[in-house]
């Protein structure tokens, strides 16, 4: 029986009930001899540092040294300038690092550093808000990921003027942020190795142990193999523990200038600041349509915001690229520079605000036709990618579309905008497509066969609370042909066999390949030799097999569907049911998997209704950098929300036949929401999130009596 398709439990649930998980703030290898440091964050949003008082400092007792840019270590230069801290006065964002503070205890770290005395330079000329004729906007040479900026087929422009239906509105997304429960953490130990030579220990809460390791022996000046990064447990990332932070660099630092072993544990607010967050987003959506409902032409403009120290452009038009058919298209990227952090990879990055944007487009459109919401997007289901006209691997959008119709009861449906009053609350439901690329990148992967009959497996992965350990090792029992319960799986160390990092919903597809390869090889060799007296082992690269099957488009897809209740006097919305169906190829686990689903489309919830940074125009940041004023959903946010798949193998992409479900549950969900709420009070919400006092002013009166 093959161990894939079961639904295992994790792995590690266990200790994690226990307590006995240890994450990186936990980790203690020099016992009480780990010593704690905080960073300070600049007060001021663009200026120079002047001064900072370290002898008031040195003066606390247990404080045993203060950085600044006068005295920190120097960097070697890497691309991504933000991590390149203390390393002159410069100060470009509020928050950013300006100065540090060690101690003996995290306490006195934090008092310490709370009373530390900067004096800067300010200056009050800066630019923190977006806005979607920004003056200073520019056409970036390519977007994420290496897409192209801009993209056109045909003369959409006359194909605008000459289309009997034509729907034509901005939307807007704010910036969100990704504050996964285990703030970002890293405990560092440096210490001389054989030969003189530093080696240096890291531990950290990071979704890519090989690349940190890279960075960081970029910018010490370290041989690779001098460094191990550790990640044996990481309480979530959705992208903003994707590539290396400048906390994990602050502790390295702190350690080389001890020559000790320092922890860095950020505070909540500092995932506000420097560690990344979803750009804000504006997009146009210009649909034309003949009256059968065919489209003759998308368009989809986009802008969003960069920081003036790191280009980072997120992919927002490259999803409508590939949906709906049409015979004249445009897509295309604009971004301002701002003095703001760098925002950086969030769940979904790109098809969460950009599909978004498409199918709340798509909606209004099915009103303008008198057309059933779903039908629409059924007539304009393309036979190839719009994009290229190469075939799909596999696209079963249609089937979903009718699989969750009939689900979710549909047919049941009033189409009549705010003509369901029950009580005192309007009801509605709404649909909207998913979509999300499907990933595979290169990776390498080790598997021992061990005399006593079991098996271990290792690859430098980081599992980031998907189940990363426990699908891995069900790819490796049925590669092997053996007993699950005989495979030991090890990963979250850099020194193992070099891995890709936890993203794009690439996770299980690049690291399954590997751990499949390797298990497969190990067991031929088995077959050939018996029962090894001695470990036998194999190590696999999948390097040239993900490049042979790189060319064919693999995406993953899904219909989501959501019914909501307005409060016809307050405006407050509860997202009553969802249901997502999704086509995501084999499904490995499926106890892991609608967990992963389910997780992504209570993310979509929080996007639709409720998260929101807010800029500070007066001192930079956001003004509500705590989880009180940033509000993500609670369990009573989340009532009655469901996630179910298409049987669906599609072997082009790896061999498992499975795609990436990490991130697909995030997409379509919130315009479904959105899409439900006008669908029940007649109000169309374009900007994000719908809040009560967007509603309230403009539910027709006459709904109140």
């Amino acid at each position: 029986m093959s161990a894939l398709g079961v639904p295992h439990r994790r792995i590690e649930s266990d200790d994690k009930v226990r307590g006995t998980a240890r994450y990186t703030a936990d980790q203690r290898p020099d016992g009480d001899g780990v010593v704690h440091c905080r960073h300070v964050g600049s007060q001021v949003n663009r200026g120079r540092v002047i001064a900072v008082d370290v002898e008031s400092a040195l003066s606390h007792p247990g404080v045993l040294a203060v950085l600044w840019h006068q005295n920190a270590p120097a960097l070697d230069e890497v691309d991504d300038t933000e991590l390149m801290i203390m390393q002159s006065d410069e100060v470009n964002y509020r928050g950013q690092i300006v100065a540090a503070v060690i101690a003996t205890s995290p306490e006195t770290a934090q008092a310490a550093a709370d009373s530390l005395d900067i004096t800067y330079e300010s200056s009050s000329d800066f630019d923190n808000v977006l806005e979607r004729d920004h003056p200073d906007h520019y056409a970036p040479e390519e977007v994420n990921a290496g897409f192209p900026t801009d993209a056109r087929r045909g003369d959409p422009e006359q194909a605008l003027s000459d289309a009997a239906h034509v729907v034509d509105h901005w939307y807007f997304t704010p910036a969100m942020h990704n504050n996964p429960m285990e703030p970002h953490a890293s405990v560092a130990r440096w210490r001389h190795g054989d030969g003189g030579g530093a080696e240096v220990t890291v531990w950290d809460s990071t979704q890519a142990p090989s690349g940190v390791q890279g960075d960081l022996a970029t910018m010490f000046g370290l041989e690779p193999e001098r460094i191990r990064v550790i990640a044996e447990h990481v309480g979530g990332g959705f992208g903003g523990k994707g590539s290396t932070r400048p906390n994990v660099v602050l502790a390295v630092m702190a350690a080389r200038h001890l020559k000790s072993t320092v922890r860095v544990v950020l505070p909540r607010s500092a995932t506000f600041t420097f560690v990344g967050y979803r750009t804000p987003t504006y997009s146009r959506l210009a649909l034309g349509a003949d009256p059968q409902g065919r489209l003759s032409v998308v368009c989809h403009d986009t802008m969003q915001q960069t920081s003036k120290i790191v280009e980072f452009v997120e992919q927002t038009a490259e999803g409508t690229r590939h949906i709906y058919r049409s015979d004249h298209s445009r897509t295309t990227h604009r971004v301002a520079a701002l003095d703001v952090s760098t925002p950086r990879w969030m769940r979904a990055p790109g098809e969460a605000p950009g599909i978004h944007a498409l199918e709340c487009a798509i909606d209004e459109l099915s009103y303008e036709l008198g057309m059933d919401p779903i039908e629409l997007r059924i007539v304009n289901e393309p036979d190839a990618d719009p994009a290229t006209g190469t075939p799909f691997s596999s696209r079963n959008v249609v089937r979903a579309l009718r699989v969750g119709a009939d689900k979710f009861g549909w047919e049941q449906r009033n189409p009549e905008p705010a003509a369901t009053l029950v009580g005192r609350k309007l009801w509605g439901t709404g649909v909207a497509l998913a979509s999300y690329p499907a990933l595979t990148s290169p990776s390498t992967a080790r598997a021992r066969a061990n005399s006593d009959g079991t098996f271990d497996v290792s690859i430098a992965a980081s599992d980031i609370g998907t189940g990363a350990r426990t699908v891995l090792a069900q790819i490796a029992a049925d590669a092997l042909d053996a007993p699950y319960s005989a495979v030991r799986l090890h990963l979250g160390d850099s020194s193992l066999p070099k891995a890709p990092g936890a993203g794009g919903s690439a996770g299980t597809s690049s690291w399954g390949f590997a751990v499949d390869k390797a298990c497969r090889d190990l067991h031929y060799q088995l077959r050939q030799v018996g029962v090894p007296t001695t470990a036998l082992e194999v190590t696999a690269d999948t390097a040239d097999d993900v490049a042979a099957r790189a060319q064919m488009p693999r995406e993953a897809f899904g219909a989501q569907f959501a019914q909501v209740s307005v409060d016809v006097d307050t405006g407050e919305v509860a997202v009553e049911r969802m249901l997502g169906v999704f086509a995501v190829g084999r499904v490995l686990n499926p106890r892991l998997a609608r967990s992963q689903l389910i997780g992504g489309m209570t993310f979509g919830l929080g996007m639709a209704l409720l998260e929101e940074g807010i800029p500070d125009h007066d001192y930079g940041g956001f003004t509500n950098e705590n989880m009180a004023d940033y509000h993500v959903p609670a369990h009573a946010d989340v009532r009655n929300i469901d996630a179910i798949w298409i049987d669906e193998e599609d072997n082009d992409l790896n061999p498992m036949g499975s795609k990436g479900i990490g991130e697909i549950g995030n997409v379509g969900s919130s315009a479904a929401i959105v899409n439900a709420v006008y669908h029940a009070c007649g109000v169309r919400v374009r900007d994000l999130p719908v809040r009560p006092d967007k509603l309230q002013s403009l539910i027709d009166p006459a709904l109140r009596e």
